[in-house]
């Protein structure tokens, strides 16, 4: 795969991450090292984990698999810390203690010194501004992580948050966001906001959380993200009739280019202008490697512009 510089940083990262939001629960250990040894093998260099993923258990799986394949050294770790238990869910908290403190429990899981990026995960609505800025700079002067940026904010607050850190000089890298053909909000005024401060952006969930794989055109089966207690919610929003139109529209450009409508989905935001790097967070290791088999094509001009046209209006 080739290397694309991560916004306005001295940061490369490939064009596709590995994503490990189930790994330790619904993916298990076996399958999380064949995944990430396809990726690896296919050229990729970028991880992205939490502390909350896989029930608590992503980043000690993801930490075990470093050391033990050896490719530690080799991929750029992104994590992520900002919630807090609240209640019988968690919420958002950007706080100096709560950032810090899973920064800590991050590093001990993943078995590192440093991470390469580290995320504010939500917008935290309530800690002051300052606060959250000084856990951000405080992780990057004690060497304990090279480049900062958020995850899931509205662009009003990136904006905020980008001004802050480039007047004390150390400026905002990366913001990451969800992305695809049914979620196009990030054309609104991400994407602007982010070249205007520099910032790279990473998308995730660039099937719309596997529903452009087409597999739910009919029904949900049984073994899918919407049929589990876990992800069902997750999926969910986009089994919503409106989105209808551009998943057949997905799926007639698959059949006319002989791919499934999930490569077309993942090289339409693969290459949208802006991305640095969209995330694959597959179920199996057949998912994936159907996926990184086309890593390095891109969709023809006509039908990339018949997709934009068909969703250009479409967000979550």
């Amino acid at each position: 795969m080739e290397q694309r510089r991560v916004g306005h940083t001295g940061l490369h990262v490939s064009p596709v991450g590995l994503g490990t939001l189930t790994w330790g629960r619904d993916t298990d250990a076996d399958t999380a090292r064949a995944q990430l040894c396809a990726y690896r093998d296919a050229g990729g260099n970028l991880i992205d984990t939490a502390g909350n993923y896989g029930d608590g258990e992503a980043e000690d799986l993801l930490g075990h698999l470093l050391a033990d394949t050896g490719l530690a050294r080799d991929l750029v770790v992104v994590s992520k810390a900002g919630l807090a238990p609240c209640g019988q869910t968690v919420a958002p908290c950007a706080s100096r203690h709560v950032m810090l403190d899973a920064l800590d429990r991050t590093l001990t899981a993943l078995r590192r010194d440093h991470l390469d990026v580290w995320l504010v995960q939500h917008f935290d609505p309530v800690t002051p501004l300052d606060e959250t800025l000084s856990a951000l700079t405080s992780a990057v002067a004690s060497g304990r992580v090279r480049y900062i940026g958020v995850s899931n904010y509205p662009t009003w607050a990136l904006a905020e948050i980008a001004t802050e850190l480039r007047l004390i000089r150390t400026p905002l890298a990366v913001l990451e966001s969800e992305y695809s053909l049914l979620n196009r909000d990030l054309d609104k005024e991400g994407f602007t906001a982010c070249e205007r401060f520099g910032a790279g952006v990473i998308a995730w969930s660039p099937l719309a959380r596997g529903v452009l794989s087409g597999r739910y055109r009919t029904h949900t089966p049984p073994d899918s993200r919407a049929a589990s207690p876990h992800l069902g919610g997750f999926v969910k929003p986009y089994l919503d009739e409106r989105y209808a139109g551009a998943i057949e529209a997905t799926c007639a450009a698959a059949a006319g280019l002989d791919l499934t409508p999930a490569q077309v989905a993942f090289l339409w935001a693969k290459d949208a202008p802006g991305v640095s790097s969209i995330l694959l967070g597959s179920r199996t290791i057949t998912q994936l490697t159907q996926l990184l088999d086309v890593a390095d094509d891109t969709l023809p001009h006509q039908i990339r512009h018949a997709l934009d046209d068909v969703t250009a209006d479409l967000s979550a």
